[in-house]
């Protein structure tokens, strides 16, 4: 059940990008790959802090779920999960997360709190505002930072902030998606997301916008990190699903926002990934 609350699969969605973080990173301390033993921890802190985040969200957001037909079956809504069973493994995954990180780069251990006070805050900013997408995405983005630093890179170089931001764009894009399911609930209840406050139309567009604006980003992202011409291609065919993304979902036909919201955004985190690492391969 406790697994079930968490969903560890959507890990697929940030964990990639923090492992393109340490390709690259390790690129700019003169290896040519991170040691494998940092990938194993940097596996260890995003699966714990990811899975502390998620406790965290739907603690906070009991009520509001518990209002929703579509979440009222969750664990913690519909009273599966005792409030003991519920913090005993946030606490046992936030012990990882601070486990794993003192395995990493000397810098984390100072940066730390800053990934829990964003998760922290992330449930609260649905209350008052629809740049709660874009909150989230900080959270995601935070991911390749991370990964960069973690393996020893310089976190003055642009290059994983670039990358960062091309995550933070692309998560608020399909988190918009996902907000469409809830529009009628959200707006009942006072919740805000941008479909609810400003349109599905006009909300959509906004993830168009964002998702364009992702694949550049992606591009000038690996221009900086001196990326070869696998990268680009990868970036290339996420590029063309982001569009197919985009394509399947409109105002009039939210029926396959699952499949865009999950199965592929799933799939441009793992080619994306392919690409920096036949990239490092061939480099």
């Amino acid at each position: 059940m406790l697994l079930e609350l968490v969903k560890f699969e959507h890990s697929i969605f940030a964990l990639p990008y923090a492992y393109i973080g340490a390709l690259y990173g390790a690129s700019e301390t003169g290896g040519v790959w991170p040691a494998w033993t940092d990938l194993i921890w940097i596996t260890v802190v995003m699966v714990g802090a990811r899975a502390f985040a998620f406790v965290l969200n739907r603690a906070i957001d009991k009520e509001i779920d518990a209002r929703n037909p579509r979440t009222a079956g969750r664990a913690v809504p519909a009273g599966l999960v005792k409030a003991w069973e519920l913090w005993l493994f946030a606490l046992g995954m936030l012990v990882a997360y601070l486990v794993g990180v003192w395995q990493l780069a000397p810098i984390t251990h100072v940066l730390w709190p800053i990934p829990l006070m964003a998760f922290l805050v992330y449930p609260y900013t649905k209350r008052f505002t629809p740049l709660c997408h874009y909150w989230l995405g900080l959270c995601l983005g935070l991911a390749p930072v991370g990964g960069w630093v973690a393996v020893g890179g310089p976190i003055g170089d642009p290059a994983p902030w670039i990358f960062g931001l091309a995550v933070t764009l692309w998560t608020a894009g399909f988190d918009i998606i996902y907000a469409t399911q809830d529009v009628e609930c959200d707006v009942r209840d006072g919740v805000h997301s941008m479909p609810a406050d400003l349109g599905v139309a006009r909300a959509l567009v906004q993830t168009r916008i964002a998702h364009v604006v992702t694949a550049v980003l992606l591009a000038f992202g690996g221009y900086l990190a001196v990326a070869g011409w696998p990268w680009y291609a990868g970036v290339a065919i996420a590029a063309a699903l982001l569009a197919y993304e985009n394509a399947i979902v409109s105002a009039e036909d939210t029926s396959r926002v699952n499949a865009a919201f999950f199965t592929t955004n799933g799939i441009i985190a793992i080619v994306v990934l392919a690409g920096a690492v036949l990239d490092r391969l061939l480099g």
